[in-house]
């Protein structure tokens, strides 16, 4: 990583009202001040190259959602930040990811920006406050880790507003805003940024109806059910999935071990070439780190004989992930108790895709795939007691085993809508446009000794991701297959099939 030097430490700059810092605010504390005339050079010579820009496709959908926030809190004034970068390490930050529900109402993928919806007749004003241009008519053009030199051309305040069909302001202008919102008409989205929960006091006089949580899960809500687009999104990340998934496969040796990472590699390079990136940590579990729900270090080797969990996504360049999860055979057959093990599996999730329709409670989808699992571990002869009493609210002894419920909602979080109310949600029923996993799995870890020592290290979890249709659900991630059956000749498919490059 090049270095860049102005002698000043990190967090010099302007400051703005709210303690926001908004030119050459990063700078590095090791590099030596400029010379005068090297500054002076700097500063001449530069053309100034226009960009051409348009309104994005997907900006209707945008205003519509702000529309939907704004009819659910009238005369309030409503504050969505994005978030800030964060350190990684030193003078070096992870990559930024906007927040979720700040994306999802406004498109923008810049740190620091703040989106604030401020009552105006018979709805709400949207102003979008963010960094300016650190251009060429600037030192921070070159001065400053954030300036075009280092990070490229950016977008002024205009290109941005008609890029993303929003009103804009620059980021030092928000401090007059957060100071003139009163708390007792103000909602907050928190946790997001620290400056901007400090600039307005949350204001919760009513402990039963919280108000700046009330916004959280307002927006939660008001994604629970997808668009066309949104949508669309969903199945391209899905896609670039099952072409991750086959690159794996083709690159898995069926008489050999191969590190984890390599596996998890394979997929982050299609996930990073048709995508943003991983949409979360990629799950990689040979034989017995199948067992571990999150096994994210992936340090283990695949053997020969084994199973193999993969449980990986692709995030969308619009920030929609997919969630699937597969596990095949190394060898590629399923030894006779793998394939018993398996098909339990399956049954389970056939079981729950079956049930899914508008109307039917989310809940009722997970008994129904728990009620099939446990029926398999009775055939397997572990359940202490019969199914009926391991399914009962006094016992569930039947999770020792399956450990999770069976999927959650899924959109432009992985673990989608989750601030939304349990009667909305996990208590709720189905609609008509949402999105969800399918994802039951067995685990018996190597220590358990309650199992025959021949199931132990053994885990099997099939995920994928469902859209509820009008009379039932969709399979989005049908490009792969489920059963034991269709698993061996998929991978004996794809091994033939050779290595390729993203395309």
């Amino acid at each position: 990583m090049a270095e860049q030097g102005d002698g000043k430490k990190p967090g010099d700059g302007k400051k703005q009202g709210d303690g926001k810092t908004e030119t050459a605010a990063k700078t590095e504390s090791h590099d030596p001040a400029f010379p005068e005339a090297f500054l002076q050079f700097m500063r001449t010579g530069w053309r100034e190259d226009p960009i051409s820009v348009a309104p994005l496709p997907e900006v209707p959908n945008y205003a519509k959602r702000r529309a939907a926030l704004s009819e659910a809190f009238p005369g309030e004034t409503l504050i969505i930040p994005s978030g800030n970068e964060k350190v990684r390490a030193n003078d070096t930050d992870y990559p930024f990811r906007p927040g979720s529900d700040f994306v999802y109402l406004t498109g923008d993928r810049d740190p620091d920006s703040v989106l604030v919806l401020r009552p105006s007749g018979s709805g709400h004003d949207a102003v979008l406050y963010t960094h300016q241009r650190n251009s060429k008519d600037t030192d921070a053009f070159f001065r400053s880790r954030n300036g075009e030199l280092w990070i490229g051309r950016t977008h002024t305040l205009g290109e941005k507003s008609t890029e993303l069909g929003i009103e804009t302001a620059p980021l030092s202008e928000l401090g007059t805003a957060l100071a003139t919102s009163a708390p007792g008409r103000t909602r907050v989205l928190r946790g997001f940024d620290a400056a901007v929960d400090r600039a307005v006091l949350a204001y919760e006089p009513d402990k039963d109806k919280p108000r700046d949580r009330e916004l959280a899960w307002v927006l939660s809500e008001l994604k629970l059910v997808k668009d066309e687009w949104e949508i669309a999104q969903l199945q391209a990340a899905i896609d670039a999935t099952v072409r991750g998934f086959e690159d794996v496969a083709r690159i898995l040796p069926a008489d050999r071990g191969v590190k984890e990472r390599l596996l998890e590699g394979v997929f982050g390079l299609r996930a990073r070439h048709d995508g943003n990136d991983v949409g979360y940590g990629s799950i990689v579990g040979a034989g017995a780190h199948a067992t571990i729900l999150h096994w994210v270090r992936n340090t283990g080797v695949t053997r020969p004989g084994e199973l193999l969990l993969m449980d990986m996504g692709v995030e969308g360049d619009n920030f929609y992930t997919a969630d699937v999860t597969r596990t095949v055979p190394v060898s590629g057959t399923f030894t006779p108790l793998q394939r018993q093990v398996y098909d339990i599996v399956h049954a389970s999730q056939q079981a729950g895709m079956d049930a899914i329709k508008p109307g039917v409670k989310f809940r009722d989808v997970h008994k129904t795939c728990m009620r099939v699992l446990a029926e398999g571990l009775n055939d397997l002869g572990l359940l202490p007691v019969s199914v009926d009493e391991a399914m009962s609210d006094e016992s569930t002894v039947y999770r020792r085993w399956t450990l999770h419920g069976f999927g959650h909602m899924l959109g432009i979080d992985v673990h989608d809508c989750n601030n939304a109310r349990n009667e909305n949600y996990r208590d709720g029923e189905l609609k008509e446009g949402y999105v969800l996993t399918v994802e039951p799995g067995l685990y018996f870890q190597p220590e358990d000794d309650l199992v025959p020592e021949e199931l132990r290290g053994i885990g099997v979890r099939i995920e994928d991701d469902v859209l509820v249709t009008a009379d039932g659900c969709r399979n989005l991630s049908d490009g792969l297959p489920r059963s034991s059956a269709e698993v061996e000749a998929w991978m004996a498919s794809q091994r033939e099939a050779g290595p390729r490059l993203p395309e």
